[in-house]
């Protein structure tokens, strides 16, 4: 037997689109600074560690 939630209300469904939008630019954001970490490496001929892109 499953147990239905309450249905969310508007503000509840404000802050679920907020933190959904968030969490997409942080990890958008994430990629980006790893792109340009990567480009720098390369302009400057620095060896990057894989363990420091993470």
């Amino acid at each position: 037997m499953q147990h239905a939630q309450p249905p969310m209300t508007k503000y509840e469904q404000f802050l679920q689109q907020a933190q959904d939008q968030m969490l997409a630019f942080e990890r958008r954001e994430s990629e980006f600074r790893k792109r340009e970490r990567e480009e720098r490496a390369a302009q400057l001929h620095l060896p990057i560690s894989r363990d420091e892109l993470h």
